[in-house]
């Protein structure tokens, strides 16, 4: 592992403990302020036991909602028209020394790709009927590298576990603005304004949440390294999957309502620049981005995933 892929996992591990550990806090000081409830750890315990109980659920069931949204259908060898994608994903997990997961084709017509799954369900990595239409084979290769890494790292648990706090945060806040705050501390006053500082804070969390996940991205993008040519297939398949992405699709939208399936995406799927591929990906190597300029956003700016393969293909060359 490069000192720049072990930056990556440090802090994308530590801002995941860091999100938990403060929503804990949260919901601790509410308890105590309105219910004067003693920080003992039985307490705790029961807070911790609610919040594990909700992730588990969505990590449990979402990959069959996943699956349902996008319309997937497992692939077989039985299946003689993907049989070249299973054997694919197969050469990428034995140079990645992982289990072969099963394979999905997505029947919607946006190019993407993404890994998910469960104990229930398996692993599972999922490629979209418009990707395989618009990228060649040693292209599709880079793309489940990159799938594949997510297997490796098992972020897509830790992205799980944390997804789901400002949703949490936010109906804590909502819910105390139609209790009047109840317990022991009757201010409606104050009840309203912690309200209003918990919905607040839950799009903090959020953008926090977005931040965890763009470093997921880049370091799955490390992943590429693993096949041949990886890096610089890879930066032409991202550029393919934007250029060929139609911004604004109300029924990609639809299918892609959901934040945390966005994230879940090699690329964000509402997001596409009508332009080349090989133009984007010319612009995208020179172009100098700040760093505020994707601290809304779910997938780091291209131009620095760009970036940083091109700065992996030269060192490995």
């Amino acid at each position: 592992m490069s000192l720049y892929s072990a930056k990556i996992r440090l802090a994308s591990i530590l801002a995941g403990l860091g999100i938990a550990a403060i929503f804990t806090l949260i919901v601790l000081a509410i308890a105590r302020y309105f219910y004067g409830t003693s920080l003992s750890l039985g307490f705790i315990s029961i807070i911790l036991i609610f919040v594990l109980i909700l992730d588990i659920v969505q990590y449990l069931i979402g990959p069959y909602l996943i699956g349902r949204a996008f319309r997937t259908r497992e692939v077989t060898g039985a299946d003689p028209q993907y049989q070249w994608l299973l054997d694919t994903v197969q050469e990428v997990c034995t140079a990645n020394n992982q289990e072969m997961p099963k394979v999905f084709i997505a029947g919607v017509p946006f190019p993407n790709a993404f890994a998910y799954g469960s104990i229930l369900a398996g692993r599972r990595l999922a490629v979209t009927a418009g990707l395989i239409q618009i990228l060649d084979r040693d292209e599709v290769k880079a793309v489940i590298a990159h799938e594949v890494g997510h297997l490796r790292h098992h972020d897509v648990a830790l992205l799980m576990a944390i997804g789901i706090i400002p949703t949490i945060i936010f109906y804590l806040g909502y819910s105390l603005i139609f209790s009047g705050g109840g317990g022991r501390n009757q201010n409606s006053g104050y009840s309203m304004l912690i309200a209003i500082a918990l919905i607040a804070v839950s799009f903090v969390f959020n953008i926090m949440i977005l931040g965890v996940n763009r470093l997921r991205e880049s370091y799955a993008d490390l992943n590429s390294v693993t096949v041949q040519n990886g890096p610089e297939k890879l930066q032409t398949a991202l550029a393919k999957i934007v250029s060929y992405t139609p911004p604004g699709v109300k029924a990609r939208r639809s299918q892609s309502n959901s934040s945390f399936t966005n994230m879940l995406m090699i690329t964000d799927p509402v997001n596409g620049e009508r332009k080349d591929y090989r133009t984007l990906l010319n612009e995208w190597k020179v172009a100098k981005v700040s760093i505020l300029s994707s601290i809304f956003s779910n997938h780091p700016h291209p131009a620095r995933r760009i970036q940083a393969l091109e700065k992996i293909k030269q060192r490995s060359q």
